[in-house]
């Protein structure tokens, strides 16, 4: 198995206002690369070009690709590397919350959100993901969650089918231990790495939140985690090879019960 290097992006999103993000976002990943060396995969937030707005009409962007998606190729290939994050996407008569992995070389694949926030009421607006998606970087296997899929472990089981676990979220402040718990759940119980990236500031219906971008290791441990409160990049190159040994020393996924997702 190989290494990956890994950059997590938590920033405060500005509600509406996809220019601002993605000028801002240019300028925190292009003083990050300044003094550091290059990135394999880079993380942004949960819907990181609008914030969490799923009532309205016009924050969608369509199918065949809009502005962030355009924004993403042109980020992938500028660093060259992955860059991912979450846009919401006409889909029917509703809109899917779909997180895009971009490729340096503008392949695109896709992952849409699969577990939807009954609280925010974002099953009216937004079309429920019917695929799990495993993606692969340099032979390293990745799950991609979004943010209430944290919740629900039975979609994101390894069954020996992927090494990285990646959730990108909205969490609010008010259940941030919720979040922090959770992620050291499902890195522990998958013996998997585990990255979480998370947003800061008030979004546009002055529900806080406070970070929590982190990157941990396949026994619960904090590899990383960047400051509350505060917009930053934390990277680190994960080895995968400790991973195999871990799990060659205690194969807990052995006695996993057997059991198929429909």
């Amino acid at each position: 198995m190989s290494t990956l290097t890994i950059a997590a992006v938590q920033f405060n999103i500005h509600w509406l206002d996809q220019q601002a993000n993605l000028k801002q976002l240019e300028q925190l990943i292009s003083d990050h690369f300044i003094d550091n060396t290059a990135v394999d995969l880079l993380l942004l937030p949960e819907t990181f070009s609008t914030g969490f707005c799923i009532n309205r009409e016009d924050v969608q962007e369509p199918e065949d690709g809009g502005m962030a998606l355009v924004w993403l190729k042109k980020m992938a290939k500028q660093y060259n590397c992955v860059v991912a994050g979450t846009v919401l996407v006409s889909q029917h008569d509703k809109k899917v919350n779909r997180f895009y992995w971009v490729f340096a070389d503008g392949t695109v694949e896709h992952y849409d959100k699969r577990h939807l926030f009954r609280l925010g009421k974002e099953q009216d607006h937004v079309e429920q993901g019917q695929n799990r998606k495993v993606i692969t970087i340099n032979g390293i296997k990745i799950l991609p969650l979004v943010c209430y899929d944290l919740r629900f472990p039975v979609w994101s089981r390894n069954r020996q089918n992927y090494d990285l676990m990646v959730n990108v979220a909205n969490w609010p402040a008010p259940r941030r231990h919720i979040w922090d718990t959770l992620l050291k759940a499902r890195a522990m119980e998958n013996q998997s790495f585990v990255v979480g990236v998370n947003r800061v500031g008030a979004d546009g219906n002055n529900v806080p939140h406070s970070g929590g971008t982190t990157i941990i290791n396949f026994d619960g441990e904090n590899i990383l985690s960047a400051t509350d409160n505060q917009q930053k990049i934390i990277a680190t190159q994960l080895d995968f090879s400790k991973l195999e040994k871990f799990k060659a020393n205690f194969p807990a996924f052995l006695d996993a019960d057997e059991f198929e997702l429909k």
